[in-house]
């Protein structure tokens, strides 16, 4: 069976990092949110903490698609994937990016794990204000951080086995362990059929 992971968080909170660190214990190809967006981002002059253009993210979710209908069109049976998403609860546009994932899924007969990477305020606003993040075209503004934190919640699916997951004091090597156990018992069917 294949498995299709997303890991969900807020920018800082380590997607990449743990889904780099879940690989080593889960083979599994990793699809990172910048994969879609940095084509695109790199045609503006992105500061990394300016407001980016109405309407950018449409393109991003264009890019997203062709991505997801060649894994659909080419991958073999079985194929693991670990998607990345910065996705924000009650946000239009992190339902339309959960739903093509969702869908791809869905076509590849493969089992579904959302996970929430959540993080506190203060600790993802350190991490967010990495310089490295910023030549990967990621926002380093950790005063949008610490409000985004305040006004908005990490996207939920409301899928029956998404796991909530606080990274705030975890490593991402105990991170990807903890995801790797609970994507062990969802395809042992310790949470039934999906």
């Amino acid at each position: 069976m294949s498995i299709f992971v997303l890991l969900t968080g807020f920018p800082g909170v380590g997607k990449l990092t743990i889904a780099t660190e879940l690989r080593s214990l889960f083979p599994a190809k990793i699809i990172d949110n910048h994969w879609f967006n940095n084509p695109i981002l790199r045609l503006l002059d992105d500061d990394g903490a300016t407001p980016l253009p109405k309407g950018i993210w449409e393109y991003t979710g264009r890019v997203r698609q062709a991505v997801l209908d060649a894994i659909v069109a080419y991958c073999p049976h079985p194929a693991n994937f670990i998607f990345t998403h910065a996705g924000i609860d009650g946000d239009e546009r992190s339902a339309r990016t959960f739903q093509q994932i969702s869908d791809a899924a869905r076509q590849c007969q493969a089992l579904l794990v959302p996970i929430r990477l959540l993080c506190d305020e203060e600790e993802l606003a350190r991490r967010v204000s990495t310089p490295a993040r910023r030549e990967r075209l990621k926002s380093i503004d950790a005063q949008a951080s610490r409000e985004k934190c305040r006004q908005a919640r990490v996207f939920d699916p409301g899928h029956r086995f998404t796991l909530d997951l606080d990274v705030t004091a975890k490593s991402a090597e105990a991170s990807a362990a903890a995801i790797c156990h609970h994507i062990s018992r969802v395809a042992g069917g310790d949470f039934g059929s999906p």
